[in-house]
C-alpha cells in the first residue's frame, strides 16, 4: 500500500483524495486485467508482483527504418508471458 497511490492519502484536500483514489482504482483495474490476459500465475499476483514481472520490463528499444524493435534480455524468465500478452493485445480481433 506504500508503494501506490494509496500511499498520499489522506492529503487534506478533497479533491486532491478524489483524484488518487481515482488513479489508484484505474491502475488497479488495468492490472488485473493485465494478469488475467498474461497467465494463470499472473492472473492470482500481487500488484506488486505484477509490477516487477510485466510492467518493468527490462528492455532495449531500437529504432531502424522507421521500425521500433524492442529487444527483451535473453532468457528472462517473463518473456513469454510478456510476448503472449502483447500478442493478445496488439493482434487482430478474435471472430464473434
Amino acid at each position: 500500500m506504500r508503494h501506490s497511490a494509496l500511499a498520499h492519502l489522506p492529503s487534506g484536500h478533497l479533491h486532491a483524495n478524489a483524484a488518487w483514489l481515482t488513479l489508484w482504482a484505474m491502475a488497479y483495474n488495468q492490472l488485473r486485467a493485465t494478469g488475467a490476459l498474461t497467465s494463470a500465475f499472473h492472473a492470482r499476483a500481487t500488484t506488486a508482483t505484477l509490477r516487477a514481472h510485466l510492467v518493468q520490463v527490462p528492455a532495449r528499444i531500437a529504432r531502424s527504418a522507421r521500425r521500433i524493435t524492442l529487444h527483451l534480455p535473453y532468457n528472462w524468465p517473463w518473456q513469454h508471458a510478456w510476448t503472449h500478452l502483447f500478442d493478445t493485445i496488439h493482434g487482430p480481433p478474435q471472430p464473434v
